[in-house]
Order: structure tokens, then sequence, then C-alpha cells
């Protein structure tokens, strides 16, 4: 998915000084998980593993930050509710990131207002243990073929999303409008999953917003490439609904999600 955005100011809710934490679980699906960042230890990185290194090079406890990620590819929002966020609750860290709903809307018949206030009930829950909850609105597919048809319902869950954080004291990294990742190298092929420097960037974004100190900046624009005419951007489109796109559909009607035989990453919180 590529995002847009029309303005050129701080794109993310900041906080007026640096804040640290001795624990932080992170709740989703294959955004949070990682894809398509992989980790040269195997497996995936991606930005909330990049974000818990900047947390923990911030933290001011003597044992360090511990760290959990419960994010698993292809889940639908009432499974991360009713799996993620009761361990999330349970393990009761200074820090929770949540992010999920995109899969659901996805599907022809999301509806995002029901799907906000089921999102209202996890994040009271995860608000009520005392925990900074650091939300994510989605990124706008304005430029992914087929998946622009859903544009509107992204749009009307993003407002939720912020309606959420404000009445619940929670804080937001606008994905929506990172100027940076219009740029088609911020996303991998499957033009769903960022690859590596997508990651890196919302990784720096979400320090931004909790004023974690890191190095670099994710407005810098990327080096100017080549634009690809018409008519390779068609061929490029139909390759793309080929190899990704159908097989996706083919999982749907099938009832089976990529994640059906995948468990959390790092289920419980450990040093990091």
């Amino acid at each position: 998915m590529n995002v847009v955005a029309d303005v050129d100011a701080s794109l993310v809710d900041v906080t007026d000084s640096a804040s640290t934490y001795s624990s932080y679980v992170a709740l989703g699906d294959s955004f949070t998980e990682g894809l398509n960042d992989p980790d040269p230890a195997g497996g995936y990185r991606g930005w909330a593993d990049r974000l818990a290194e900047h947390l923990a090079a911030a933290s001011s406890s003597v044992d360090g930050l511990r760290y959990a990620n419960l994010a698993v590819r292809g889940k639908v929002l009432r499974q991360v509710i009713a799996d993620q966020v009761p361990r999330a609750v349970e393990l009761r860290p200074d820090l929770i990131t949540f992010s999920a709903g995109g899969n659901d809307l996805l599907r022809p018949r999301a509806d995002p207002d029901g799907l906000a206030e089921a999102m209202e009930g996890a994040i009271r829950r995860l608000r009520d243990t005392g925990a900074d909850v650091l939300m994510f609105t989605s990124f706008d597919t304005r430029d992914v073929p087929v998946l622009r048809r859903v544009r509107g319902k992204l749009a009307t869950y993003n407002l939720h999303v912020r309606d959420i954080a404000d009445r619940h004291g929670c804080r937001v990294v606008d994905l929506w409008s990172m100027r940076t990742l219009l740029d088609p190298r911020a996303w991998s092929a499957d033009r769903i999953h960022l690859a590596q420097e997508g990651h890196r960037r919302v990784a720096l974004a979400a320090c931004e917003v909790l004023g974690v100190p890191a190095t670099g900046d994710w407005r810098e624009p990327f080096p100017a490439a080549p634009v690809a005419g018409w008519l390779d951007s068609r061929r490029s489109d139909i390759e793309w609904a080929k190899t990704y796109f159908l097989p996706w559909i083919q999982r749907r009607l099938r009832g089976r999600s990529s994640g059906d035989e995948v468990t959390a990453k790092r289920p419980d919180l450990h040093p990091l």
C-alpha cells in the first residue's frame, strides 16, 4: 500500500520530552510482525523490533528493555483482541503498540464503524493497565490497483483511530500522511508490506511520537529514480495481480490465512 499526503508539516503527534520505558509489548498483524524486513538472524525484524532497539538504547532502567511481540500475520481485529490483548494485559508493560483492522478492511463487507467499536473496548482494557498506548492510522491505497477501492473505508477507520486515541489518552503515528512512503522503494514487491527501508522510517516516526531519541530522519527524501512509463507500469500491475493479489483472494475463498500456522515470534517479555 502506498501513502499520500498534502501537507509538509510535522506528520505525527509529538510529545515535548523524551520518554523512557523498561518494558514494551507490540500487538497486531503482519505490519507489526515485520513482513517483509528480513532479520539476518532469521525471520523478520520490522519497525516494532527497530523501535524496541531505540527504546533499549534510551532506557534508564538498570535491567534495560524487556520486549514482547505478539503480532501474527493475517490476523483480523477480533483475533488480535481475543488472543493478544489478554496476554498484553497479563504482561502489564510500560508501553503497548496497537495496530489492527487492516486485514478486515480489505474485505468487501468490512464495517469500519463496527470495527472501531470493538477496537475501543480493547484500547480501554489496555489503558486500564496504566500502560502508554501507541496507535497507528492505516496507509492510503490510492496508488495500489484494486486496493484503492477500499480507500474510503480506510479513511473512515482512521478518523475513528484518532477519536479513540483522543478519548483514551493514546498517541498516534499518522501513517496516512508520511510523505516519504509515497516512494515505491519503501514497499516490498507485494505492495502490501513495507520493505526494510519502510520499516526503518516507521520506527523513526514512532520514536518521534514517543519522544525517544533516535538517529535518522524519516522525512529524508529517497534518491532520485527514473519514472516508469505507462506501459511498464501496467505490465507491473498485471504481474503483481497474478503473483500476489490472486493468491490472496484464493486463500480467502478457502477460509485460509497466511498466519494459520504461525505463532508470535516473541511471546514473552525478555531482555532485548
